[in-house]
C-alpha cells in the first residue's frame, strides 16, 4: 500500500511538473477558471468576479474595489480586491502573504505577541504599531480587532464567523477538517492570490517549490536504503502525529523513505494510542518531534525524562532525533527550502555538506550533562 501511494504521488508530481506546467513553467494564473486546491476552490467567473470557497465550504465572492456590489452577495460574503487591510490568525497564513510579496503592506493585526516573532516584517509592524496583538486566537478582542479596521480577517477558527458577521467583517477560514496534503501545501498560495491580485506572484512560488521537488526526487532516487521516519509526540494526556495524508507523510514518500504512520488519516496532529507510536517506534530510524528546544527538546535525555515511555522507542537509543527551530513554523515562504532540508536529513548521503537551517539534531545528553552532539 505505502509503495502504491508512493508511485501515485510521483506520477502526480511529473505530470504537474512535465505536463500540466510543461518543464517546470506555470501556466498562466490568468487564464485558469478553475482551480481546485485541496479542500479550497477557486473559480473565476469574469474579469469582475471570482467565486473562492474556503475551508468552512463558504463561498467568497471576490470584486474588484471600483466595481459595483452585485445584488446576489451578502455583505459579509463581498471582499473588495486588492484587499488593503488583513488580520491573520495563524503563522501560515501570515507566510503566504509574504511570499506573495504583499506582508508589509496589508497585515494589521496578529494573534501572537511580539516576542513569538521572529519575521522582521511582523516585528517591525508591532514594534511601530501598525500591527496589532487582538490577544490569543481563541480569545480575540474584538473591539481591537476592529479598531485595526480590517477588510479581511484570515483564521483557523470557524467559531468566529458569527462575530465577524455582526461586525461586518469578510473572513477566510484557511484550515480544513483534513491535513493539507503536499499539493494543496504548495497551491495555497493560488487560493489567497486573487484577494491581492498577485497571481504571478503565486505561480512564481508554485514553480519554486515545485522545482525543489524534482531536485529531491532525482537526488533521492539512487539514495541508500529507505530510513523508517516517525514524525510527532507523546505528551502528558495524548499523542500526537502527523498522517500519512499530510504533506510531510507525502514528502518522506517521495524521498524513498518509509513513513511509519502512512496508514493514519485524518487532521493534522491526530491522536493515535501510544501503543502504537511505540509499535511504530520499535523499527524506526528518525524521530521528527512537535517540540522546540524552548518546550525542552535539548536533547535526546530531556525528552526520555518528559516522558518516560519515549525512551524505549529506537530514535532515541540508537537513531536520530530531529526538533525543529523556533523560526520554522512561521517559514511557510521558504517551503521549498523546508522540503530540501527535510529530504537531505532522510538521505544525508544525497546532500553532501548541507547545513541546517531549519532544524537540529538533538544530541544524546544536554551538554552540561557531561553529553555531546550525536
Amino acid at each position: 500500500m505505502a509503495f502504491l501511494r508512493k508511485q501515485i504521488l510521483l506520477t502526480t508530481f511529473v505530470l504537474a511538473a512535465w505536463g500540466l506546467f510543461g518543464c517546470g513553467r506555470s501556466a498562466d494564473p490568468q487564464q485558469e477558471s478553475f482551480l481546485q486546491i485541496g479542500e479550497f476552490t477557486v473559480h473565476r467567473i469574469s474579469q469582475e468576479r471570482t467565486e473562492v470557497r474556503d475551508g468552512a465550504g463558504r463561498t467568497l465572492v471576490l470584486i474588484p474595489r471600483h466595481a459595483p456590489a452585485p445584488r446576489d452577495v451578502e455583505p459579509t460574503r463581498l471582499v473588495r480586491t486588492p484587499v488593503r487591510r488583513v488580520v491573520a490568525y495563524g503563522f501560515f497564513d501570515v507566510a503566504v502573504l509574504r511570499a506573495l510579496g504583499v506582508l508589509q503592506d496589508v497585515l494589521v493585526g496578529v494573534t501572537h505577541p511580539l516576542e513569538d516573532w521572529y519575521i522582521p516584517e511582523v516585528r517591525e509592524g508591532m514594534a511601530s504599531g501598525r500591527i496589532a496583538y487582538l490577544g490569543d486566537g481563541s480569545a480575540i478582542d474584538f473591539e481591537r480587532l476592529k479598531q485595526q479596521r480590517p477588510e479581511l480577517v484570515l483564521t483557523w477558527d470557524p467559531a468566529v464567523i458569527p462575530m465577524l458577521d455582526t461586525l461586518g467583517i469578510p473572513c477566510a477560514v484557511t484550515s480544513t477538517p483534513l491535513a493539507m496534503c503536499l499539493n494543496a501545501r504548495m497551491r495555497f498560495v493560488h487560493f489567497l492570490a486573487p484577494f491581492f491580485a498577485r497571481e504571478k506572484e503565486a505561480a512564481a512560488f508554485f514553480d519554486r517549490v515545485n522545482n525543489a521537488l524534482l531536485d529531491i526526487r532525482l537526488r533521492t532516487a539512487g539514495a541508500g536504503p529507505p530510513p523508517k521516519v516517525m514524525w510527532g509526540d507523546i505528551y502528558e494526556k495524548r499523542v500526537l502525529v502527523e498522517p500519512g495524508n499530510a504533506w510531510v507523510g507525502e514528502l518522506i514518500g517521495l524521498a524513498q523513505s518509509d513513513y511509519l504512520f502512512d496508514d493514519v488519516y485524518g487532521t493534522s496532529c491526530i491522536e493515535i494510542a501510544v501503543e502504537r507510536f511505540l509499535y511504530s517506534g520499535e523499527e524506526a530510524d528518525i524521530l521528527f518531534t512537535y517540540r522546540t528546544r524552548k518546550d525542552g527538546a535539548t536533547s535526546k535525555a530531556a525528552l526520555a525524562r518528559m516522558n518516560p515511555l519515549l525512551a524505549s522507542i529506537r530514535p532515541l537509543k540508537e537513531g536520530k532525533v530531529y526538533a525543529p527551530l523556533p523560526h520554522y513554523v512561521q517559514s511557510g515562504d521558504r517551503l521549498d527550502e523546508i522540503l530540501t532540508e527535510i529530504a537531505a536529513i532522510l538521505h544525508p548521503e544525497a546532500y553532501p555538506g548541507y547545513v541546517y537551517r531549519y532544524f537540529v539534531e538533538l544530541p544524546d545528553q544536554d551538554p552540561s550533562n557531561g553529553g555531546g552532539a550525536s
